[in-house]
């Protein structure tokens, strides 16, 4: 395999990139039509559906201690192409199930590849960082959104043309296996130096287990941040589409909601650099604090605009929706980097420790939303998830992990 020490930093940066471009398509390909994949499994129950979607983090649940071990053993190089290739499979095979059992293999299959691909492809992107000298991370997690964004708007065109799931992921997968080929000569190669297997795998296991019993307090604290974070995408990713259906019963050529909050997600990502530099990191994570909880709360009013015009409802949703993406954008880019240029502990070991952590929300959110809505609703469910805005904001506030963090 060639070197990618002939290589300028600038290629092996957007090389990098395009695989953080190919795991946000692929994401999004799958969000944008979670209302077409549950009418077509005629799943009307909202705990039930929870439930299905609960299958996606059990999977991320599970490869948190093997993804840390084979990134740890291996290096990112090799287990970001298997994990990105494998994520891509694991799309087309939603689109493929035959039934609603087979579906949540496949998406605990998803969610597995997801886990996966999150902590190779930040590693590689960690070392990026140290090789620049300077964050880039945020870059990385921009392009992300965008690629997010793009599939969000290809799944939205999709809906409007009647192309079904199948064929849209199909392609989809397509796309994202001819960017791995095309990209992974120049990925950075850190894997641990030539060594006898047997002694390998035990370094591996041993850092491994020794760092998760005695994790940093300031991993503790960033995972705790991150798990809150993940409540919030989750609340967004998953149920977006489904709450301009069940709260204003939005026509289809009007749930935009997704697609908007993925706008904004994209352009805040962007704009974070340029806001740490005016603000600082704890200041840009405290007014993102804010605007998720205001965002939630604007988003919970056409309830009781009964006389508005869906018009009307549609425009407050979105606008919502749009502080939810903006504020969000920057909370795992930030932690992320955070881990980085503070953490004593090994890349891979300490985003395998945050992994450990924020796993939870992740884990919670389907069926915690679930219920909510089949109890409350779905407006209470989101007012909810809104009050971790001011959780983020209280942590980011009064923890030392966030200290100085410009």
């Amino acid at each position: 395999m060639e070197s990618n020490h002939v290589f300028t930093k600038e290629r092996i940066r957007f090389a990098i990139l395009s695989f953080y471009l190919a795991q946000g398509l692929c994401f999004s390909s799958w969000a944008s039509r979670i209302p077409d994949i549950k009418a077509l499994f005629t799943v009307e129950d909202a705990l039930l559906w929870g439930w299905i979607l609960f299958m996606i983090p059990v999977g991320k649940f599970v490869a948190i201690p093997l993804t840390g071990y084979l990134v740890s053993a291996f290096g990112s190089r090799i287990m970001v192409q298997a994990s990105v290739l494998g994520y891509a499979a694991a799309l087309a095979a939603i689109g493929y199930a035959p039934d609603v059992y087979l579906l949540g293999v496949c998406l605990f299959c998803f969610g597995i590849f997801w886990n996966m691909c999150d902590i190779s492809l930040n590693t590689q992107g960690i070392g990026i960082e140290r090789l620049f000298g300077r964050t880039v991370m945020a870059t990385f997690h921009g392009g992300w959104s965008l690629a997010a964004c793009i599939g969000a708007l290809t799944g939205f065109l999709m809906i409007l043309g009647g192309v079904q799931p199948v064929w849209h992921f199909t392609i989809v997968a397509a796309v994202i296996a001819a960017t791995v080929l095309f990209g992974r000569k120049y990925l950075t190669d850190d894997a641990p130096p030539p060594a006898a297997a047997a002694d390998r795998e035990k370094s591996g296991k041993r850092a491994l287990s020794g760092f998760i019993r005695r994790p940093e307090m300031l991993l503790i604290q960033l995972g705790i941040v991150s798990l809150f974070a993940l409540i919030v995408e989750s609340a967004m990713f998953d149920w977006s589409g489904i709450y301009f259906e069940s709260v204003i019963q939005a026509p289809r050529s009007l749930q935009i909601g997704f697609l908007v909050f993925m706008v904004m997600m994209t352009a805040g990502r962007f704009l974070t650099g340029f806001a740490y530099r005016k603000l600082g990191r704890q200041r840009v994570l405290q007014l993102a604090g804010l605007l998720i909880f205001a965002g939630f709360l604007l988003s919970a009013l056409p309830g009781g605009m009964a006389a508005a015009s869906m018009t009307v409802k549609v425009a407050v949703i979105s606008s919502g929706f749009m502080l939810v993406g903006l504020g969000i954008s920057c909370m795992v880019p930030t932690v992320y980097s955070l881990v980085g240029a503070k953490s004593k502990t090994p890349t891979a070991i300490a985003l395998t420790i945050l992994s450990s952590i924020s796993f939870v929300g992740s884990l919670v959110a389907p069926p915690l939303i679930g219920a909510i809505t089949k109890t409350f609703g779905m407006q209470s469910a989101y007012i909810a998830v809104g009050l971790l805005g001011l959780c983020i904001l209280l942590m980011t506030t009064f923890c030392r992990a966030f200290d100085n963090g410009k």
